[in-house]
């Protein structure tokens, strides 16, 4: 096996090679310089001019992505000329107004979704990643940590069922290690991982476990309100013992959705079966007759909290909709304008 096969490299991805380059897989990203991993060994790699002109940031590479390069002369440096096609992409939208997608993990098989068995746990925050992993194209998988300190399992675990449908859910403590070897198994050789979650849910401490030494550091939480501090700073690819990747990611106090389609039929199939059933079909479920969501909230069968979170969500993803195509047409018009400037340019440097 050589090395790029190690970090998941196979016939597949062979595939979607566009070019005659050297093949690498992006370990790291720092102010747009990747650490990238080919057969020769780790290089430091840099954007060509003509991608940075030819792509939006979307575009860029990120952690996870396999690129297509060519090496500096005489040096253990490239130059990424190619992005390609990814297998799956975890995204939000940045914090704050501006319309601009943040990438959170690509090619990853699995998405897995941390949360701690502490006061920090919220199945509202779990709604919002669960709606954007399964639009992501990777598999959703969710892991309780910090369950050595937990009085009340069944409980949390019951919060969780009740909103991820169809998913694997895992309690696991990085102290005592049980529940570590269940999820390292999904993690055969060549598969990725993508650990998501807030600071302090142990992600750290989930990939020393994993990795049966200490690979990352490990920052303590308030004991006031269980938050954490901010061990994560950038993202990185690990490879495992056992043959698997996985990449941390930066605790995420915020997560604001950039788009779905696929992901709303997922993660509130339940409330959507449920409209089915009401009387009339432009039925607002709220007070018309004969409405199956109100009758599911007055009998208990549907909690009222989750109904509104669904509300909320719908709401936040139909201004995001709205305020992408404002965006896109924003971009096509600058793009446009970029090149009419290039070639007025180029014809007064031919006169």
């Amino acid at each position: 096996m050589n090395l790029i096969e190690q970090y998941g490299w196979n016939d597949k991805w062979e595939e979607k090679k566009q070019g005659s380059g050297i093949v690498g897989r992006v370990l790291l990203e720092h102010k747009h310089l990747y650490r990238v991993i080919t057969n020769e060994g780790e290089w430091l790699c840099s954007l060509s001019g003509k991608f940075k002109f030819d792509h939006g940031r979307e575009a860029f590479p990120a952690v996870g992505d396999w690129v297509e390069l060519e090496q500096m002369p005489g040096e253990e440096k490239g130059i990424i000329h190619e992005v390609l096609p990814r297998s799956s992409q975890f995204s939000r939208k940045v914090a704050g107004s501006t319309i601009e997608i943040q990438l959170v993990a690509v090619n990853v098989d699995y998405v897995f979704l941390v949360m701690s068995l502490n006061n920090d746990f919220n199945v509202r925050r779990l709604e919002r990643y669960l709606l954007a992993a399964w639009d992501s194209g990777a598999t959703p998988v969710v892991v309780l940590t910090k369950k050595d300190a937990c009085e009340d399992l069944a409980y949390y675990i019951s919060e969780v069922e009740s909103i991820a449908f169809g998913v694997d859910i895992f309690a696991v403590s990085s102290v005592t290690g049980e529940g570590i070897d269940s999820l390292a198994n999904l993690l055969s050789a060549g598969k990725t991982g993508a650990l998501l979650g807030s600071s302090g849910v142990g992600k750290s401490s989930l990939i020393n476990a994993l990795s049966g030494e200490e690979v990352m550091a490990v920052n303590g939480i308030r004991e006031d309100d269980s938050k954490g501090r901010h061990t994560t700073t950038h993202r990185e690819l690990t490879l495992l013992p056992g043959g698997g990747l996985l990449i941390d990611t930066p605790g995420m106090r915020e997560f604001q959705l950039w788009e779905t389609s696929e992901g709303v039929s997922a993660s509130f199939k339940d409330i959507e079966e449920l409209a089915e059933g009401c009387r009339f079909r432009d039925c607002k479920h709220e007070k018309e007759p004969g409405c199956a969501i109100q009758e599911a909230i007055y009998t208990g069968t549907l909690k009222e909290e989750r109904y509104k979170s669904y509300v909320k969500l719908m709401r936040e993803l139909a201004h995001i909709e709205r305020k992408n195509d404002v965006a896109a047409r924003k971009v096509e018009r600058d793009k446009w304008k970029q090149i009419t400037k290039t070639q007025r340019s180029n014809y007064k440097k031919k006169k």
